[in-house]
């Protein structure tokens, strides 16, 4: 029975996550689920799965959340040192890593730390320490394997040979709601619309990282540590049907890509099953039906956050740590109306160009380096709403 921590299970990866052990409870079970403060939804979460432990990563709903609410057979603990707790606890194997942000990172690291199996779907873990993270991993044994639909598909691609046969991996990207469109008319995007995403279904913050492409910026500095490559061994192409996840090109010319309709319990089930491979919850393809696929280069000018994740993932150090931090304030500025659309990107750039360099920070400089870009973010984002108004 594999017994499994889930970090997030309130929001869209813990949810796909809940679906695939309700799916395989002869094989898996929920041992600890966590939120921040949706205290309801996990609630109900406990009453299905009946887990050991419920974590509120909110320290101040301690005393105000009725700990009956969460039934007999499971013990609620609060703040971050409950998710630290669960993710380390040997009688939990797998943790899934997947709170949204840099808020992620103190779970994954304890469960690394403890030598788990992480199924990690949390990018900002990666970005913002992925050099320390790997480290980690090879000195206590932990297995990393990728959830995100990109990765997962480079991991399950590079069974197809030898690593050191390998050219380049090509990371897939849907294009967002707004593939074609030019940075002018990006200029005028709203909230709204920036929300609605053709494709996949996630939160908001995740649906407008990928309409601006920085999601695709975090994940090509993911696959450089996850997967051991140069940044100049990742390409970037616009698939908008999102059927072929991401691809890998070995020394011979021969492309091996993984396909399947998007649907985020695949991957998430290959991580907790590996190197197994059992029957899915997922939809699967229907070759009887014509279908199409398209592949095109990303326009790089009006979307400059794809060039963004390149540069970072070549030059490493605290880069990864202030762009996730000035993306996270910038969105979060956008959501309030404080910024334009195209101002996302600009503000990453500007605080990324302004902070103090550390080619090799250790975790506590690395966190210290995120407060310090999402203060300077903000002091950006109200001088170009100054500006502007």
């Amino acid at each position: 029975m594999n017994r499994i921590a889930v970090l997030g299970s309130t929001g869209s990866i813990g949810g796909s996550s809940l679906g695939v052990i309700h799916a395989h409870t002869d094989r898996m079970s929920a041992a600890a689920l966590t939120a921040c403060q949706n205290w309801k939804v996990l609630a109900q979460q406990c009453e299905l799965y009946q887990p050991r432990w419920a974590v509120l990563a909110d320290e101040s709903l301690k005393g105000q959340v009725s700990t009956a609410l969460f039934g007999g057979e499971t013990e609620l603990l609060f703040g971050d040192d409950g998710i630290e707790h669960v993710a380390r606890h040997p009688e939990v194997d797998t943790v899934v890593s997947g709170i949204v942000g840099a808020a992620g990172l103190r779970g994954t690291w304890a469960a690394v730390e403890a030598g788990k199996r992480v199924a990690v779907a949390n990018k900002e873990t990666l970005v913002v320490a992925g050099p320390l993270v790997m480290d980690l991993a090879r000195r206590t044994g932990a297995t990393l394997i990728p959830v995100d639909s990109e990765h997962s598909a480079v991991f399950q691609s590079l069974q197809c040979g030898q690593r050191r046969d390998v050219k380049r991996i090509v990371l897939t990207a849907s294009g967002g709601p707004f593939r074609g469109w030019s940075m002018e008319q990006l200029e005028q995007v709203t909230p709204e619309q920036a929300r609605q995403h053709p494709t996949w279904d996630m939160g908001t913050k995740i649906t407008i990282d990928s309409a601006t492409m920085l999601n695709k910026a975090l994940e090509i500095i993911e696959a450089k540590w996850l997967f051991d490559l140069d940044a100049d061994q990742i390409q970037v192409v616009v698939h908008p049907q999102s059927i072929v996840h991401s691809m890998v090109e070995f020394v011979d010319g021969s492309v091996m890509a993984q396909l399947s309709p998007p649907d985020m319990k695949l991957p998430i089930q290959y991580a907790l099953t590996y190197p197994d491979r059992i029957q899915g919850i997922s939809p699967q393809m229907d070759w009887t039906e014509a279908c199409s696929l398209e592949f095109e280069p990303p326009d790089m000018d009006a979307f400059p956050a794809i060039q963004l994740g390149f540069e970072v993932a070549a030059q490493g150090g605290t880069c990864g740590a202030v762009l996730n931090a000035a993306k996270e304030a910038a969105v979060e500025q956008f959501l309030v109306g404080e910024i334009g659309f195209n101002d996302i990107p600009r503000a990453c750039r500007a605080v990324l160009d302004h902070h103090q360099f550390d080619a090799t920070p250790s975790l506590s400089d690395l966190l210290r380096m995120d407060e310090w870009a999402r203060e300077e973010t903000r002091r950006w984002t109200s001088s170009a709403f100054s500006t502007s108004h």
